[in-house]
Parts: structure tokens; sequence; C-alpha cells
């Protein structure tokens, strides 16, 4: 069997990724080489290379020549902060350059550094940009003339000059997202799952032989080991998480914005990967299940403890706590979590608005006050005019996006998404979120398409990404009592497994109270979690009780706002692979909504402009940005206005 060529980056912070790789790991299957990133993406690009570890910029700028190219999910040379070993260094302040000499070695770094200094100085005081040899870039800066300084001559370079900017730490102030600089890419056919699997494990053989790394680093290279050690530790993330992705996707957009990409790109991920994810999730639930029986179960306050501190909770574990752990403890536990995620103070919020573009609908949902079957007098589709005036109204509150949502009208083909998608691109500044997996998978099925085609029509036309509305409990016991004509659990998850595939961004919900068992809510927690294991799509999660006030389906449980804390809770302890949760205010309350911030909560969801489903089922909150960031910091956090990617925005 042909090995595939593997070419690999040669510095210190990739030596955790190649390690089990440059022990015998895969040997059978891969033939390792090394050298500069941007001589690996050229590699890649010349057909020298199969797979190569590349700067993130070249990933975007070789979509044209190699149109397949597909990134492996999960492992990544990323930072989230300081990074230490990408600097701009120089005799006068980064405001105060009028040249800068760039590292030729990593595209993605130059990149970066000419999205940052456009940002700081304008578009129209931007230094003059030249490139040098990696050798020489150490000693090209000199006057008003600053460097670009990249891989291990950093480590010298930060006590040479007397200004330095870490650019890691400075893109992590401008979006408030990890930045991404290198990434495992090839062909899509080059890969399959056992060979990802591989690429992976070098990696976890690496993270947890770093001391190793840094010692043999230091005595080839000189330095200290307990310096490397550290920067292998706490500057260096190995992860590509759905933090990762959406810093990576803002990373693609300001490139775009700045004129250095030619069309938008989005991140595929190599799908090969998924199954083998559902095969080792049901390895570790076949290896639970051999476990000794009489082994005694951790107490309520253990589990609690290990949730907050990380550790992955079981279905059963959930249901226990939910069951037997107090209200306030549960709470504490979420908070901890939440504050190991975000430890910043920050809550974020976004502006948009809710349109509802048409309430037909052929579902008749028991649950839902605002849908009109075809032919109903009182059904609607809004007009190009109704909506322009409404989304120019978003635009001038300063809204950023529209969460796009409607009822399944039979009367509207793909043809008239597209065409208004387009619309509302050629007008108006703002993303669309749009159309729920129901509405997606409806779509399908009327055109008679593969709901992959229809989202790829869909993003072509404009879609920016896709809410996760229509979850309500992803168990078919529940869906099929209240929503029998609604898509099943399997389609709900295939909609996003497919959107997560072509590159977009989703969020996840969750609305309760129609007589569901904590089995129930185990089940659906445990359902987005497997999904997002495998690609890191969701961007957060967001759950609200049932709203029962004028729909066919009667109240039967409890929604108040004690149970709603304790599932909001329990939410942020088992998704933890999901960085934000957002609290739903305009269902429970503001108040309601500050309390969720100590239980688990880092977002305050959105100062609607205008919403018409809850509310006609008996939700009358109402906030502006104002009110928001009032309530927000009368709880003890700094507001930041976000948009669906959670990157940071200026108020």
């Amino acid at each position: 069997m042909k090995r595939i060529r593997l070419a690999a980056v040669s510095f210190l912070n990739a030596r955790p990724i190649t390690y089990g790789l440059e022990r015998g790991l895969g040997e059978s299957r891969f033939d390792l080489s090394f050298d500069l990133p941007s001589r690996c993406a050229d590699a890649l690009c010349a057909g020298a290379a199969d797979v190569a570890l590349i700067p993130t910029a070249s990933y975007a700028e070789n979509l044209a020549a190699i149109p397949d190219l597909r990134v492996v999910p999960g492992v990544a040379v990323a930072s989230f902060g300081p990074v230490r070993t990408v600097l701009l260094v120089g005799d006068v302040p980064m405001a105060e350059m009028t040249d800068v000499a760039l590292d030729g070695a990593s595209r993605s770094s130059a990149r970066l550094l000419q999205i940052l200094l456009a940002a700081a100085n304008g578009k129209d005081r931007v230094p003059r940009f030249r490139t040098v040899a990696h050798d020489d870039v150490l000693t090209a800066a000199s006057g008003t003339t600053g460097a670009l300084v990249i891989g291990d001559a950093s480590f010298a370079a930060a006590d040479r000059y007397q200004h330095v900017v870490d650019l890691g730490q400075a893109w992590r102030d401008h979006t408030g997202l990890p930045f991404v600089f290198a990434v495992w890419a090839g062909r899509g056919d080059v890969l399959g799952s056992d060979d990802i699997m591989l690429l992976r494990q070098s990696l976890a053989d690496g993270l947890a032989h770093r001391g190793q790394i840094a010692r043999a680093w230091a005595e080839a290279q000189g330095g200290a080991p307990a310096l490397y050690e550290r920067y292998l530790t706490d500057n260096i993330r190995y992860r590509l998480g759905a933090d990762e992705l959406s810093g990576l996707a803002t990373y693609f957009d300001r490139m775009l914005d700045a004129g250095l990409l030619p069309a938008r790109t989005r991140v595929r991920l190599y799908e090969s990967a998924y199954d083998r994810s559902a095969e080792a999730r049901a390895a570790d639930a076949a290896t639970a299940a051999s476990e000794p029986a009489g082994r005694a179960a951790p107490t309520v306050d253990a589990l609690l403890a290990d949730a907050a501190a990380g550790v992955r909770l079981s279905p059963d574990d959930a249901i226990r706590l939910y069951e037997q752990a107090s209200t306030l403890d549960l709470g504490a536990a979420a908070d901890a979590r939440r504050r190991a995620l975000h430890p910043d103070g920050i809550v974020t919020y976004i502006i948009d608005r809710n349109v509802n573009y048409t309430n037909v609908c052929v579902t008749r949902c028991k649950f839902c006050n605002f849908y009109r079957p075809p032919g109903n007098k009182e059904g609607y589709t809004l007009s190009r005019e109704v909506l322009a005036r409404k989304l120019q109204e978003t635009v001038d509150l300063g809204g950023v996006q529209i969460l796009l949502q409607g009822g399944l009208n039979p009367d509207l083909p793909l043809t008239w998404y597209e065409d208004l998608f387009r619309w509302m691109k050629a007008n108006f500044p703002l993303a669309i979120h749009g159309l729920s997996p129901e509405e997606i998978r409806y779509i399908a099925e009327i055109e008679n398409l593969p709901i992959r085609a229809v989202i790829e029509r869909l993003v072509a036309a404009g879609l920016d990404s896709i809410p996760g509305g229509g979850a309500e409990i992803l168990d078919d016991e529940i869906r099929h009592r209240i929503s029998p004509l609604k898509c099943s659990t399997a389609t709900w998850m295939e909609v996003m497994r497919q959107g997560h595939a072509l590159g977009l961004r989703t969020t996840a919900t969750m609305v309760f109270g129609f007589g569901e068992t904590p089995r129930h809510l185990a089940n659906h927690w445990e359902t987005l979690r497997a999904l997002q294991d495998q690609t890191a799509g969701f961007t957060a999660f967001i759950c609200w009780p049932f709203q029962a006030e004028g729909t066919r389906l009667k109240l039967r449980d409890d929604t108040t706002a004690m149970r709603y804390l304790r599932v909001f809770a329990l939410s942020r302890l088992y998704l933890d692979n999901f960085p934000s949760l957002q609290v739903s205010w305009p269902t429970m309350g503001p108040e309601v909504g500050q309390v969720g911030l100590r239980f688990g909560g880092n977002d305050f969801g959105s100062a609607m402009i205008e919403e018409n489903v809850v509310s006609q089922a008996g939700a009358v909150f109402s906030l502006g940005a104002d009110d928001i960031e009032r309530y927000v910091r009368a709880a003890g956090f700094e507001p930041r206005r976000r948009n669906m990617r959670y990157e940071r925005l200026g108020n």
C-alpha cells in the first residue's frame, strides 16, 4: 500500500502534533517530512505532499487549486491570548511604523498582521510590507521599520526590542476569539477514518509528553526547558473546537474584507472522521458497561465537583443530578464551569431581528399558536416592500443579523428562498441566520433534493448560519406526541450535520415542559454533545420552557423559573463542548435571565427588534440594547455586543 506523504512544520509548537508519528505511530501508513509552514503549503499545492500542516491562510488561498481541500477535525496550532512566537517587534510603537518586514515562513501570521494593522491604524495608514527570508527577519527591524517574527526566533526577539506586540493577544483583544495558525489539510479522498484517528493519537501522545519535548528542544537548540514547557502548555492550544472554528471563520471574513481573498471561504472538515467517532462512543459505552458492579457510585457532591472541573457527565449522571442535587448546588457548579470557560467576566449579546417571513404551515404542531394552515385567511407571506422596511430599520438600530424563520409553506419553492437571500445580501449589510432544520428538510422534500444539495444552494445564495429552532425535545417519543408531522430527531440532526460539513456554524435549542422525563432531557443533551464531538459546529445552546397560552397543547408540566434554572445549569454541566449558553429572558423575564448568568450562562441573547412566535404563546418581555446592558451590569458582568460567531464587536 502506498504511504501517505505528510509534510509537517519544523517549529517547536508543532512537535506535540507529530510526537507519536516520529516514534513509529502509523509508520506503515505515513511518510513524514519537515519544513517551514509556507513550504509545507506549497508542497501540498504542488502535489509533493498528500497532507500537510499548513498555515490557515494557505488553506483559504489554496482552495482554488484544490477545491476538495479538507481539514482534519480536532487538531490545530492555535492560541487564545499570548502566543509568544508570533510577534511584531521594532524600535518604535506599531502606530509609528512606516514599513514592516514580513517573515515569509507563514502566510497566516502575515495576513493576521495586515488585518490588525488596518484595524488599529485605519486602512489608509497601513505600513508598507516586504517579505524577507525566515533567517533574516530578526535583524530586519530598525528605525521605523518593524518586523514580524514567527517561530522559535521569537523567544529571543521578545527581549531584544523595545516595542513588542503579541499577535495572539492582539487578535483576542480585537475579536474575543482564539486564533488558529495551522491545521492538517489534504485532499478529500486521501485520509480515511483510521488515518485521522492516528493523527489525533499522535497529538494525544505529544500532549502527554510536553515536558520531554521541551527538554529535547532545549538540549538541541539551547534555552530553558521550563520556558519551552510553559509555552507548549500555557500559550498553544491544540484543539480545533467550536471557538477555534469561529475564530477561523472570523479570520477568513476579515481577509475577505481586506481584499486578501477573492471569495468567502469556509472550513470543510474530513467527514470520514464522523463514523469513527460513533464507533469510539460505542466502545466507550461498552467499556462503561463492563465496569465492576460492586464499585460504589460517586456521591452527588462528587459528581458536581467533577462536572464543575470539566469532567464529562454520563446520561445516568445527569439524571441523578437532576433528581437529587439541590437547585443552588447545581447553579454553583454550573457557575464554576462558566467561570472556567469565560474568566473575563464579559457577557455578550447580539442586536438582531426575528423576521417570521410566513405563518403558513402544514405541520399543525399542537404547541404552536403562530401558524395558519394553507388557505387560511389569516395566513401571510411578507412582501419585499415589508421586508425592506424591517431590514432597513434593523440596520438603523445597529442590528447585525436577521433571524429568518417561518412556517412550512408549500407555495414557497427553493428558488423563492434563493432569490430572497440574494436580494437581502445585495441591499442590506446583515448576516442571514436562517431556516431551522425543519424548514430545510421541508424544502428538500418538496423539491425532491438531498438535504445537502439544498443547503449548498442556500449558502451560495447568501445563507450564513442555521438556527437551532424546531428541536423541542430530541427524543422521538416526545416529538411524536407533540408534533407528529415534524421531522424525526435523526433528520433534525442530519440537517445540522450537513450544515457543519459545509462549514456553517449553527445553534442548538431545547424546549421543555411537555411531560418529558429526566431521561428524555439526558437523551437530548447526549444527542447534541455527540454531534458536537464530531463537528464542533454549534456555537451556543439555548433552552426555555413551553409557553402554553392559546395553544392546543394544554400545560401539564412544571415550567417555573426554578425548573428552568435547574435545566439550564445541567445544560452547562453536560454540554462540555458547547462554548456558550444563552439565557432566555424573552420567555423567563430579565430578572431570571440575570440569575441564569450565575447558573452557567455567559450570553444574554438578543436585543430583539421583533419576535412573533413565543410572544403569541404568552411571553411578553421586551428589551433594547441599553436595557440588556443595564441588566448585565447589575448582575456583575461587563456587556459586549457580538455576532453569531461570538466575535465581539465595538459597541
